[in-house]
């Protein structure tokens, strides 16, 4: 059975900006066939971050091209919750690891033990809190 992966926003810009295969490399590192999945918050999130144009526009553009290969959860958001509340939503709900580069985002889920996917030095992806339960 494949491990569930949530991708961030962020993490969907890596390949553009580090030159990383992350959907190959998070296989590689969780020794698993993964099933990829962004919240629909993070779709309307790159949408929005593409069509204002400036910076980041092109790798958020490039990202929903990505976020095309995964499978598109939706979360329900409460008034004043953010993206990241939806990727803890959606974290817990699917029993899933993160993949962010988002320190703060990183800090939450590991204070709920969600593990998390995360870039180390610009070129290698790294895991934190995986359990053998995940697994």
């Amino acid at each position: 059975m494949p491990i569930k992966v949530v991708l961030d926003s962020n993490f969907l810009m890596i390949p553009f900006q580090f030159n990383l295969d992350i959907f190959q490399e998070i296989e590689y590192l969780l020794q698993k066939k993964v099933d990829f999945v962004v919240p629909s918050a993070v779709k309307t999130e790159l949408t929005g971050i593409s069509s204002r144009g400036g910076e980041g526009a092109a790798e958020a553009s490039l990202a929903l091209q990505l976020a095309s290969r995964c499978r598109v959860v939706e979360v329900t958001l409460g008034l004043g919750e953010t993206v990241d509340d939806a990727i803890l939503k959606a974290s817990q709900k699917l029993g899933a690891v993160v993949a962010t580069t988002d320190i703060e985002l990183k800090k939450r889920l590991r204070d709920i033990n969600v593990p998390v996917v995360y870039l180390r030095d610009k070129s290698k992806l790294e895991v934190d809190g995986v359990e053998p339960a995940y697994l």
